[in-house]
């Protein structure tokens, strides 16, 4: 396609009368990965729902454009559809529904048809080989009873039976174990292609160590406040969010 896959311009976010996001413009193209970085109570979480459409979130200003259309107006279910998907930083638990009756579901959903058996289970059994899972996993409830490293590596599970064309990748890295995050990332990675975009929103720079963004952005009291390229992702490793949030209220006060 011609053109970015995600235009966010001058957003604009409130929950209950409070804004949160207050004017965030962000363009992302086929082939990118964008990093998402900031404090807690900033904005990144807010920004991920508000994409996906969670009508917690209400839109104020601005507008969210998905390969060229605004998707304000759209469902949920109808943003996935179109090629987005959301890893949530908090996966919900679906005690009686099983992993790989929701799995099938959900990819007939996206392709807009129903997925034969064994085509279904050949796709299956290849995203599960490629990131170390065994089946019994898929036999389970939805998240129900699963650690927080188990609900991080299903949702990459999802992202790679999916394909969308734009992953959203909330706070991935939150909980997991060294090993869960290398497996999460080699997934992460094996997604990565010309053809998609990735936003990862993250506090920590050990994610990125694993899936290299080409941008990296620092969001602050509901704007991006400064952009730049891995570089800026080690500095604040090294620095914190500190040097950079005095700088914005040097300049407010200014």
């Amino acid at each position: 396609m011609s053109g970015p896959l995600l235009e966010i311009d001058n957003l604009q976010i409130s929950v209950a009368d409070l804004q949160i996001v207050k004017g965030l413009s962000l363009t992302i193209a086929a082939g990118e990965v964008h990093a998402m970085m900031g404090p807690n109570g900033s904005g990144k979480s807010t920004l991920a729902n508000t994409l996906l459409g969670h009508p917690r979130y209400t839109v104020t200003g601005g507008d969210v454009r998905f390969k060229g259309d605004s998707i304000l107006g759209l469902r949920p279910d109808e943003r996935s559809r179109l090629g987005l998907f959301l890893a949530m930083q908090y996966p919900t638990d679906v005690p009686g529904v099983s992993m790989i009756n929701f799995l099938r579901r959900a990819m007939s959903a996206r392709r807009g048809e129903e997925i034969p058996v064994k085509e279904y289970r050949k796709e299956l059994n290849e995203v599960l080989g490629r990131l170390q899972m065994d089946e019994s996993f898929v036999r389970r409830y939805v998240n129900d009873g699963f650690s927080g490293g188990e609900k991080k590596r299903a949702e990459t599970l999802q992202l790679g039976l999916l394909n969308p064309e734009l992953a959203i990748m909330d706070e991935t890295d939150s909980g997991l174990d060294i090993d869960a995050l290398r497996i999460v990332a080699e997934g992460i990675n094996e997604f990565r292609s010309e053809s998609n975009g990735i936003l990862l929103i993250t506090h920590y720079q050990r994610l990125l160590n694993y899936v290299r963004p080409d941008f990296v952005h620092v969001l602050a009291d509901g704007q991006i406040v400064e952009s730049g390229d891995f570089s800026l992702a080690e500095r604040l490793e090294a620095e914190g969010y500190d040097p950079i949030l005095e700088r914005v209220a040097e300049g407010a006060s200014a």
